[in-house]
């Protein structure tokens, strides 16, 4: 038995009110807890958001002999003896973010056993960079089926020069982290460049890793021993502090544009924003900033949207995680939009859910639709497909004339720390059910 939404529509009116504080990054802590592995001394992080994700990659370290206390939004995790190099198949299986554990764990411990990583139904995660990767490092892989077992070379992983067909941003978290404690000196090319990627290396050097470029198309690591958590930090920024979710932030600013009188983001970095920011000041909306705060108002006279086209990409382009909240956004403006999704095959396919609310959307091909607006949306009983789209669903379903059931919620809570609590806090009508 899964939890539902219920959503009360506002028929296309501009009421929502208030304040959101912007949460610590989904793809920042998941990253983070695995890091803890490369560390000699317990790991404290604070900003942690409270989502499922988070539960499961704690779940696995604490299955593989690690410990962790959670307090507020605080985990101290210590996985400096683990007793297992096994992940819990069961559990990663259906992680996406599982995969990240294999670098520090092969780095730390010269093996690693893992199933291939699961999660979202929105294409399979090509695991052939991590298999060539390590292989370049030095390490030996076997596997029968999709179980996987790769072990170090004697003396550790061995420096080595990785080079990115397509930029990922788990694989270059992954090497960098690896990287920390391989012998000699490491060079990631074509590296993604997200902020939680630079985010992840100012901690790690903090502690004593030597990593140069994050950020960049090109980062550089040389190989060191095992990290110690830092007994106090200098000045008034903390590297262990998670950075704000840009992703979050983005979906409440696309509600926010179509949806609010009046609200305001706390706790957030405007310029991780920056390929949405610009999209909507295009399109229309009235949005400004101070250095942690956006602010999102409806304007004076009532006027039209413009339609925009987008096409995903790696930061800092479009991100796709914004794709399916945009989607709802163009459903709403006045002509034809393109999106083209980049990055993953399949993403796409919630829209035909969209179209029985009675959106305006034609499937050109698995990568691109036409979306033809404005369309008056009516509530529907809409199931969550993944992580990104559901929480799209209850964005359409706060626009839509009539009440609208959102269920398999599990894929929203998994990125979304109680949204329904959060989005009831600026006057959206909206409540958990259990079935």
């Amino acid at each position: 038995m899964s939890d539902y939404f219920t959503i009360k529509g506002l028929s296309g009116k501009r009421t929502l009110e208030g304040t959101i504080r912007v949460i610590g990054a989904k793809n920042a802590a998941l990253k983070a807890i695995a890091a803890s592995i490369l560390y000699k001394t317990p790991l404290q992080l604070t900003n942690v958001p409270h989502i499922e994700d988070v539960s499961r990659i704690i779940d696995i370290l604490t299955e593989m002999g690690g410990s962790a206390i959670f307090s507020d939004h605080s985990v101290k995790i210590d996985t400096s003896k683990l007793t297992s190099t096994v992940l819990t198949p069961e559990i990663a299986k259906r992680l996406r973010a599982s995969i990240v554990l294999t670098g520090p764990i092969l780095a730390r411990h010269g093996r690693v056993q893992f199933p291939h990583p699961g999660g979202c139904v929105i294409g399979e995660r090509p695991i052939d960079l991590f298999i060539e990767g390590y292989g370049k490092m030095g390490a030996s892989i076997t596997h029968k089926g999709k179980f996987y077992d790769i072990k170090a070379p004697k003396g550790g992983l061995r420096g080595a020069e990785i080079f990115f067909r397509l930029a990922s941003v788990t694989g270059t978290e992954t090497f960098m982290m690896a990287a920390t404690l391989a012998k000699g000196t490491t060079v990631i090319k074509n590296a993604a460049m997200e902020p939680e990627i630079k985010w992840l290396a100012e901690m790690l050097n903090a502690s004593g890793a030597h990593i140069e470029g994050a950020g960049t198309s090109t980062i550089t690591i040389k190989g060191g021993s095992a990290l110690m958590m830092p007994k106090k930090h200098s000045g008034t920024h903390n590297p262990f502090h998670i950075v704000p979710d840009r992703i979050e932030a983005g979906s409440f600013i696309i509600l926010g544009a179509l949806a609010a009188k009046r609200i305001t983001l706390t706790h957030v970095v405007p310029e991780h924003l920056g390929s949405l920011i610009e999209m909507l000041k295009y399109s229309g909306t009235d949005i400004s900033f101070t250095k942690n705060t956006i602010t999102i108002v409806a304007p004076k006279k009532k006027k039209e949207l413009r339609a925009v086209s987008v096409r995903t990409h790696e930061y800092p382009g479009f991100p796709t995680d914004l794709q399916a909240p945009l989607m709802i956004y163009l459903t709403q403006t006045k002509g034809e939009s393109l999106v083209f999704e980049t990055i993953f095959e399949g993403r796409l396919n919630y829209t035909e859910s969209l179209e029985r609310m009675g959106a305006h959307i034609t499937m050109m091909d698995p990568h691109r639709v036409l979306v033809n607006g404005p369309a008056k949306l009516k509530g529907r009983m809409l199931e969550s497909p993944d992580l990104r789209a559901g929480l799209a669903f209850v964005i359409a379903g706060a626009i839509a004339t009539g009440n609208s059931e959102i269920h398999n919620v599990y894929n929203i809570d998994r990125g979304y720390e109680c949204i329904e609590e959060r989005l009831r806090s600026i006057g959206l009508s909206i409540v958990r059910k259990h079935a």
